[in-house]
């Protein structure tokens, strides 16, 4: 066994035999002494290495030497940092230029960017500045233009526009007398719209709308309101898109040339929310520049005929009453200064020509500008001898678009002798570059496009459909500049900007930013609609704040619904005929593909139903859903006489999405009287007695004279049942139920006035409890009491009590009587025998009583027994 462990000790200290190195001395120590030696050795230095020290073992491993580079920046020489890298002679021009060149590069570069950070973040903060006001004026629209905190208000905000929500709540601010009758001027022109779908012919609706803003506009110009004349050109722009005529032949007349009349609603529709790059698209968007060029050129002859009226003298107008004339006489107005004409103007003939051309072809004219230069050829022709081949072609063209060969006889001549020339006449340049479409980037030439609608004018008249992107070329290049560039001086152009480059939504949005001009962008949108000029988004793409949505892969789009509704909320409850002609004109969009739509009828609906159930009570709402007759024959209301308007394919469809969803809605909202008025037209009868007889018991227990609105109810309710008595409708547990609460609140009144034995007598007739002493008639009826209808179960402790107090008030009237003892006695008998009747049954169901009410009836018990 020794020899055993002696040969493993041998063996053990053989296992590191291998580790051992002679040139090392061996280590005779403990783990203990170890430990020891290691504490005093780290005892022993001066701290620990710093976090310097620590880096430059991490770069060193990987091959930096992080002290060298210390040194080298601390040496480094800033004042030669844009010195060149090569010491430069002084001869070496060269090098000198490459150098200088480079230097500039880089300072341009830098400036860019310094221009495109500062750029980047103030519009960072104007978008932040934007949607926050956005969200806030959100807010107060929500809660109805008060700042206090109504719980209800806040409750129905945070619900998306398209849920359900406390109605009441929803409606905006109190409306200014400024407000109401700019409102009713407008009212009248979407009541003749919606009068024209109804008769299926066509509404020159743009026309009524510059009616009523031309009427308002004479108001603003007393107020000295700038936007209301910018608003009538909005609508004349639109007119001019269109083509739409400003009268229409009348109806009598219509109907003997229905297939000559004209069609304007959803006219573009198909072409506008279509492909855009059809050629049909392309042929609307040539429509739209020629409609807004011809617009700003009505525009600016009107201004010219003001100007010679205001100033007849200067004009010397004469008695020529021709165009080319009042031309003349403008011209002579604005550049004919001191006896002499303006540098710059050139004379041909002794006239002004190049300017009096350029006018009358920015006034519309063409025509007329061929004839003035047919007059003068041959001074022309001295002076630019293709002229006139190339402007007879150009005014003779029906899109005024050259060929291209004499498109690039005009460049040569432009880029020979006007290009670079600083006395050549800026109208005869403008000339040149309106027939040949020369240089598009460059919008502007001096002296001719001086205000942003000469600028416009010019910009449209230069749109070429086939180069250069066309109207969307110039739609991004005016977008790029944004509102800021346009309303600097006036303010209101920018959705006329908008407008004239196609930009429908835009504009619309752009005009209900601003509150003195939210009335016309709901019409200016409805009037889009109504052409087919309006795209809706889909009810997911809606945002709740804003109703322009904008999105990198479909073009803009406008919640035509969101914006009527905020527009009509503010009236509703006054006036909700008119708030239904509005939301009419919801389903204008009901063709629009991708389900949008249908969406858009579906939302149409929703806001009929909010229509119905925020209107004040009265004949004004029974005009609005329909009612009854006394003799009980039903007539239709304004809602149902339009029904096609909301795409309601039948009475059964009305019903359903109208009537029955509306009457829901007033439940909820607890118009009760309404809901059931709603239910029965619908010819829901048996919810309509159930309606009933909920609505009766919730206000039995009500004192009788407290709550206009359970008489409301007990009147509807009679006439109700009377009707469907005789009719034999609605037969059943809740019509009986209805008719037993109507005869407990019969008995309540003959409480209030002291006719207790009537109220016996009533409580007796509804053979509600056994008052005969039958114990076994009593112990049936309480087992049938579960069976009872609901709203009679839960008035048990109305009725039991007021039969309890009739028998007391009869049995002291008896006892105090002058009667003889006899029937005195019998009679008391009786009232004893059905107390004692009325405390068994209520003590089967005692439970279902508070124990004051059991208490109250045992006390009275305990009166009529003694």
């Amino acid at each position: 066994m020794a020899s055993d462990l002696s040969s493993l000790l041998n063996s053990s200290r053989a296992l590191n035999s291998h580790l051992s190195r002679p040139d090392l001395p061996s280590v005779n120590l403990s783990l203990d002494q170890i430990e020891a030696q290691s504490r005093r050795l780290v005892s022993r230095q001066p701290g620990a290495s710093s976090d310097a020290d620590r880096a430059n073992y991490l770069l060193a491993q990987a091959h930096v030497d992080a002290p060298a580079l210390a040194n080298s920046i601390a040496h480094l020489n800033t004042s030669s940092t844009f010195s060149p890298l090569q010491p430069l002679q002084d001869t070496d021009v060269s090098g000198y230029l490459r150098h200088a060149h480079e230097q500039n590069l880089i300072s341009t570069i830098e400036e860019g960017r310094r221009e495109t950070q500062e750029h980047f973040y103030r519009l960072l903060e104007e978008r932040s500045h934007k949607d926050w006001e956005a969200k806030k004026r959100r807010v107060f629209e929500e809660l109805g233009g008060r700042a206090t905190s109504d719980s209800k208000a806040l409750a129905e905000m945070k619900k998306s526009f398209h849920g359900k929500a406390a109605l009441a709540a929803s409606t905006g601010p109190s409306l200014t007398l400024q407000m109401q009758s700019k409102m009713m001027a407008y009212d009248r022109a979407i009541s003749e719209l919606n009068a024209a779908r109804l008769r299926g012919t066509s509404c020159p609706i743009i026309h009524l709308l510059m009616q009523a803003a031309a009427s308002l506009n004479s108001e603003a110009r007393i107020s000295h309101c700038p936007s209301s004349q910018q608003i009538l050109q909005n609508f004349h722009v639109l007119a001019k898109i269109t083509s739409e005529p400003p009268a229409l032949p009348p109806v009598e007349h219509a109907g003997a040339h229905i297939l000559n009349a004209p069609l304007f609603e959803r006219k573009y529709a198909r072409v506008y929310l279509g492909d855009s790059d059809s050629r049909e698209a392309a042929a609307l968007r040539i429509q739209i520049a020629k409609g807004s060029r011809e617009a700003l050129e009505d525009q600016f002859w009107d201004i010219i005929e003001r100007t010679i009226q205001s100033r007849p003298m200067e004009a010397r107008l004469g008695g020529d009453p021709s165009v080319a004339n009042k031309i003349r006489a403008f011209l002579l107005m604005r550049y004919y200064k001191n006896g002499q004409w303006e540098d710059r103007i050139e004379l041909v003939a002794g006239q002004p020509l190049w300017a009096k051309l350029y006018y009358l072809v920015r006034t519309g004219h063409a025509q007329e500008a061929l004839d003035e230069a047919l007059k003068s050829q041959q001074a022309i022709e001295h002076r630019e001898d293709s002229f006139m081949n190339h402007f007879r072609s150009w005014v003779e063209s029906p899109e005024r678009r050259l060929p291209k060969p004499h498109r690039d006889h005009l460049q040569t001549v432009y880029n020979a002798h006007m290009l670079h020339s600083a006395s050549a006449d800026p109208f005869k340049l403008a000339l040149y570059k309106l027939m040949g479409k020369l240089e598009p980037s460059r919008r502007t030439v001096s002296q001719v496009t001086m205000t942003t609608e000469d600028w416009l004018w010019f910009q449209l008249a230069m749109v070429d459909e086939e180069e250069e992107g066309g109207l969307r070329g110039l739609t991004e290049v005016l977008l790029s500049y944004g509102e800021r560039h346009f309303d600097g001086t006036k303010k209101g152009v920018w959705p006329g900007v908008l407008l004239m480059c196609g930009q429908f939504e835009r504009s619309v949005a752009a005009l209900w930013e601003h509150p003195e001009t939210e009335i016309e962008a709901v019409h200016l949108a409805i009037a889009l609609a109504y052409h087919g000029l309006l795209r809706v988004p889909s009810r997911a793409e809606t945002s709740d704040i804003s109703p322009l949505t904008l999105s990198p892969l479909s073009p803009p789009a406008l919640s035509l619904p969101m914006l009527i509704w905020r527009y009509v909320r503010q009236f509703v409850k006054m006036d909700a005929k008119e708030a239904l002609q509005y939301v009419y004109c919801v389903c204008l969009s009901a063709d629009q593909g991708d389900g949008v739509g249908r969406e858009n009828v579906e939302t149409a609906w929703e806001l009929v139903r909010r229509i119905i159930v925020l209107a004040h009570s009265g004949p004004a709402w029974e005009e609005l859903v329909g009612g009854f007759r006394p003799d009980g024959t039903r007539f239709s209301g304004i809602i149902e006489q339009g029904a096609t308007l909301l795409h309601l394919q039948n009475t059964a469809q009305y019903n359903e999405q109208i009537l029955i969803r509306a009457a829901r809605d007033s439940e909820e909202n607890d118009r009760i009287p309404e809901a059931i008025k709603l239910y029965n037209l619908a010819g829901d009868y048996g919810t309509v007695i159930s309606c009933l007889a909920q609505a009766l018991g919730n206000t039995l227990a009500q004192p009788a004279g407290e709550s206009d609105k359970g008489k409301i109810i007990e009147r509807t309710a009679v006439e109700i049942l009377r009707h469907y008595e005789r009719t034999n409708r609605a037969v059943g547990k809740d019509r009986d139920a209805a008719v037993r609460l109507l005869r407990i609140r019969e008995a309540l009144n003959a409480k209030s006035s002291g006719r207790f034995d009537v109220v016996l007598e009533i409580m007796e007739s509804t053979d509600l409890i056994p008052l005969d002493g039958d114990v076994a008639k009593i112990t049936r009826k309480a087992e049938e009491f579960k069976d009872l209808h609901d709203a009679l179960q839960r008035n048990l402790q109305v009725y039991l009590p007021l039969t309890m107090e009739a028998l007391a008030a009869v049995h002291q009237s008896i006892k105090n009587s002058a009667t003889s003892e006899t029937t005195r006695q019998m009679t008391l008998t009786t009232l004893r025998k059905k107390s004692r009747s009325l405390m068994v049954f209520g003590g089967i169901l005692k439970y279902r009583m508070s124990p004051d009410v059991y208490s109250y009836l045992a006390r009275l018990d305990v009166e009529i027994a003694l």
